[in-house]
């Protein structure tokens, strides 16, 4: 009798934690959601890095994002580049190559389009299948949380899963993508600052004369 309560105890203690801890992710989940509502704008420096069979590429600049799926990524070390989307159309110009690629977003898998998703009506479940903490996946500072998130049924092509540090203030400080082929790429953010005055004009390109314009469907 004695065994059989303990056993009882024991599953009643693992089903409170297990809900406790669901419940504390719903509401960690809400809170980073909802802090974007208000968002207009978001600028931030940050370095890209890429590993994939042994090597690594490591890039550097300034990135801006506004609503209506804007965003602007100037990269700055070791080669200038600039990479845009004016919420229809991704363009990629690269001034040592004189040559600019335009792709229209739905048809981009580059896994830098769904950073547009911060300034909309940010909601995690409609994006990822599984949502879970996952505390030892990156370096974190103590007060950061750590989420990771799973591709929907039919995306798992695309990537394997997302793992996001996220700051008190509930600011992106790194994403790590991992990708079907193993490779990874992961993003580190640095003052991120928040609704600072942006101009619709900074997410418009016209390109130099002399450009190549390759137009990809």
């Amino acid at each position: 009798m004695l065994h059989k309560f303990t056993l009882l105890l024991w599953l009643f203690l693992f089903a409170a934690a297990h809900a406790s801890a669901a419940d504390d992710l719903e509401a960690f989940v809400h809170q980073f959601e909802s802090s974007y509502h208000a968002v207009q704008s978001l600028r931030a420096d940050f370095t890209q890095t890429y590993v994939r069979d042994g090597r690594t590429r490591v890039e550097s600049g300034q990135v801006c994002f506004a609503r209506g799926g804007l965003m602007r990524w100037d990269y700055q070390r070791p080669q200038e580049k600039l990479f845009l989307s004016d919420g229809k159309t991704m363009t990629l110009y690269v001034p040592e190559e004189k040559q600019v690629r335009r792709t229209p977003l739905k048809e981009s898998d580059d896994v830098r389009i769904p950073f547009r998703l911060l300034l909309s009506r940010l909601d995690l479940r409609r994006v990822f299948s599984r949502l879970e903490f996952a505390p030892d996946a990156l370096d974190h500072q103590p007060a950061d949380r750590v989420l990771r998130a799973y591709p929907k049924k039919g995306l798992d092509w695309e990537y394997r899963e997302v793992v996001m540090v996220i700051t008190p203030q509930f600011d992106i400080g790194r994403l790590l993508v991992i990708l079907p082929d193993e490779s990874r790429m992961e993003f580190d953010f640095d003052h991120v600052q928040r609704n600072t005055p942006v101009s619709r004009s900074l997410f418009q390109f016209i390109p130099p004369a002399g450009t190549e314009v390759i137009e990809e469907r």
